[in-house]
């Protein structure tokens, strides 16, 4: 399967799926020094660098995302990091064809950049991974899949972090073949 990433971050899952071996064809960023955008120009991947200064509105940077994913033939879309919402453009095109990791247990801590942060001060006992589907409700679509991680005496932001990254390295190939084969079994889109 052709896959897309949307990263807006230092690239750690946009770099496992590359290690896996996934189809990734096409790589979009809204922040062009990041990790990420650094990872695809050396791998050669197609970049497209896409700073909100570049445009006049949200949706017209994400119809330029769409028809760079587009372009490339992008049949599923991976945020990964990205730390932006779709817009119509984006979501109308890719509809049920975009998931995105994030570092909580959703409904937990949803919302923003800081989920880990988040669990921390809560003093909650676990936290973990969830891939879900995108939709225009910030990360509120379908839970897809999801691993608990528990919160250690003594961790830190960085500790967990770790600790949570490592359950999205093994959720991510995960949800993106059980993507695979939804995409397989379903009317064609679009």
């Amino acid at each position: 399967m052709r896959v897309g990433i949307c990263v807006s971050g230092q690239g750690s899952n946009l770099r496992n799926l590359v290690a896996r071996g996934f189809e990734v064809v096409a790589v979009a960023t809204n922040r062009p020094s990041c990790g990420g955008a650094a990872f695809a120009r050396e791998r050669g991947i197609p970049l497209a660098e896409l700073s909100q200064r570049a445009f006049a509105s949200v949706e017209d940077r994400d119809a330029a995302m769409r028809d760079f994913f587009i372009g490339h033939g992008v049949e599923l879309v991976v945020d990964a990091g990205y730390d932006r919402v779709h817009s119509a453009p984006f979501l109308e095109a890719f509809g049920g064809r975009i998931i995105n990791v994030h570092p909580s247990l959703l409904p937990a801590f949803a919302g923003g950049m800081d989920a880990i942060e988040q669990a921390l001060a809560a003093g909650v006992e676990r936290t973990g991974a969830t891939v879900h589907l995108v939709t225009d409700r910030l990360d509120a679509g379908p839970i897809l899949m999801q691993e608990p991680v528990p919160i250690l005496p003594g961790d830190t932001a960085d500790s967990l972090r770790q600790r949570v990254h490592e359950a999205e390295y093994r959720l991510l190939p995960a949800a993106i073949r059980m993507m695979e084969e939804r995409i397989a079994h379903s009317p064609a889109v679009g």
